[in-house]
């Protein structure tokens, strides 16, 4: 029974450390022990079959929990993730097993094998990167300067070596084997590490004046709509009036380009499908509201609608592919050419799978989505560029990442850098996160996804060197700088001094964005540390099942080679 209990209890707690250590709870500081009883419950001495469906049933309440913010939007998409995701840990408890019996160094093989499990996470339904070891470190910012080497992976892998090493000196004392010149040499090599990644990070920092100069100054517009209110259409025009409002007074406070977060102007506005539109349309009226508004007063991205029209064979005019895109509004009334459809699509959120290969299966999921009708979008293809002036006649280039477009980091690695130059002053990230919050009473209360959204978009900052505008409905709208500090205050604005507390609220701020001419290892070279991790993972899932169908000894020949030693 003690065995037992502390079996259960150790896989149990590294499931709640795991919990505490992200955002908004931000104990950071157990992220270097949470992997610990998880990797000793892993002993040669556990049955296989024990340790997979007690590690699965663990990591399923573990992320049916974590993930609670997306029950009210998709159950299915919910249900469909967290089920797959599971998976990963029994995966990584049995690797970790086979790493004991075969004497593998712990502090490497929990290195590789949770990082390599990290990166398959982002491999169902388009991807999902979340909840990761490095994420846990987005205000730790002298350790998390490794990023623009390795990615978030390189923080993670560090933190999870740390969670290795203790668990083999653990091991090793319960042998009385803790001084043996081998642990003494692991320690070494891992304190080696966190060192030089503290050096590094402060090297990094110190010398980011040499590289940084300040850009324009920016506006960030925040709305505070649920999505409840924002799908029933009724109340398009005072969504409007208040981004109108507040996008009035970021270009008063000298705001020289001002942000809408994503599809908050409910309208169509793709200007191949306004022409065909009436005067009166109220797509043709809001493009008409844009216009007017960025006239002589700022650059304005604004985030809506787009698409393709088509003609059928009967004359009537349908749309052949619809968009999440971002559009920008000219100080001089007009529309830019460039816009940004969004290419990285939320499934379940904005579209549902196996609408063509698997319709039954297709019909089945409609009924568990937010919607009672196709709302499918189509990806968009082009890593667009867009182009503004400064009041003093400078031209800078940024680039938009729409909702979870932040996430993914080969994202804003392809908008960072073309032919190993960087192409781009900045990013932009508009998000519509109001689909994450409860509303009830007239009152907006936010959940755990809005902290944990802004703190993972730090990374993306850190990889490449370029700051990060967010601009986001129901928050965390916020300035994020190439060193990964989310900046609490502002030049002006309307919202509260420190950005993590900008939640289930609307406002306005206007800053400075930083420019970083750095170009990173990472924006060049990619995630190499992460997928040469998950190979290594799933080499090690398939190498005992070949070793077992190669190797072992068929009833003829043990015969044979018996017969041979007599």
């Amino acid at each position: 029974m003690r065995k037992n209990l502390l079996f259960y209890s150790a896989i149990v707690g590294s499931a709640v450390m795991l919990t505490v250590i992200q955002a908004p709870i931000n104990w950071s500081g157990l992220a270097w022990v949470s992997m610990v009883p998880f990797i000793l419950a892993c002993s040669p001495e556990v049955k296989v079959k024990r340790l997979f469906f007690t590690t699965y049933l663990v990591s399923l309440c573990y992320w049916l929990g974590n993930l609670y913010w997306m029950y009210p939007v998709t159950p299915a998409g919910w249900l469909a993730f967290c089920i797959y995701t599971a998976l990963l840990w029994p995966i990584l408890a049995i690797c970790l097993r086979y790493c004991r019996i075969k004497k593998i160094p712990l502090f490497l093989a929990s290195g590789v094998l949770i990082v390599g499990a990290e990166r398959l996470q982002g491999l169902f339904l388009g991807g999902f990167f979340w909840r990761f070891l490095a994420h846990s470190q987005y205000a730790n910012i002298t350790l998390i300067q490794i990023a623009d080497i390795f990615g978030a992976a390189g923080v993670s892998f560090l933190i999870a070596m740390v969670n290795g090493l203790a668990a083999e000196l653990i091991i090793a004392a319960e042998d009385k084997k803790i001084f043996k010149i081998g642990n003494l040499l692991k320690a070494g090599l891992v304190c080696g590490a966190l060192v030089t990644a503290v050096v590094y990070g402060q090297y990094r920092i110190n010398e980011a004046d040499k590289y940084i100069k300040a850009g324009p100054l920016v506006a960030s517009v925040q709305t505070n709509v649920p999505q409840s209110v924002k799908k029933s259409h009724q109340s398009s025009e005072e969504i409007l009036d208040e981004l109108l409002q507040n996008s009035n007074a970021s270009a008063k406070a000298g705001a020289e380009l001002v942000v809408w977060p994503e599809t908050m102007v409910q309208a169509m506005l793709e200007p191949k499908i306004l022409g065909l539109l009436a005067p009166s349309e109220s797509d043709r009226l809001f493009d008409e509201i844009l216009r007017e508004h960025s006239k002589n007063t700022a650059f304005v991205l604004a985030g809506a609608y787009g698409g393709v029209p088509e003609i059928r064979e009967d004359g009537t005019i349908y749309l052949a592919k619809r968009y999440n895109t971002a559009f920008l509004y000219k100080p001089d009334g007009t529309a830019a050419k460039e816009q940004y459809s969004k290419i990285h699509l939320v499934a379940f959120g904005e579209y549902v799978p196996f609408r063509k290969s698997l319709p039954l299966l297709f019909n089945l999921l409609m009924k568990f989505t937010p919607y009672d009708y196709d709302y499918t979008l189509d990806s968009g293809s082009e890593y667009t560029v867009f182009e503004i002036t400064g009041k003093k006649g400078q031209t800078y280039k940024f680039s938009v990442m729409i909702c979870y477009e932040d996430a993914v980091p080969a994202i804003a690695r392809r908008f960072a850098t073309e032919k190993g130059e960087k192409k781009i002053d900045w990013l932009v990230n508009i998000s519509n996160d109001g689909w994450f919050v409860r509303f009830a009473n007239d009152k907006v209360s936010p959940s755990t996804e809005l902290n944990q959204h802004a703190a993972i978009c730090v990374f993306r900052a850190v990889e490449n060197r370029l700051a990060v505008v967010r601009s986001v409905n129901t928050g965390v709208s916020c300035l994020i700088d190439t060193l990964g500090h989310i900046q609490n205050g502002y030049i002006a604005g309307s919202l509260p001094h420190r950005a993590m507390a900008r939640t289930g609220m609307a406002g306005w701020l206007v800053d400075r964005v930083p420019i970083d001419k750095r170009i990173t290892f990472f924006s060049r070279n990619g995630q190499w540390l992460d997928f040469c991790c998950a190979v290594c993972l799933v080499w090690l899932m398939i190498m005992p099942v070949l070793g077992r169908f190669f190797f072992r000894k068929r009833p003829e020949n043990a015969q044979k080679q018996a017969k041979k030693q007599e």
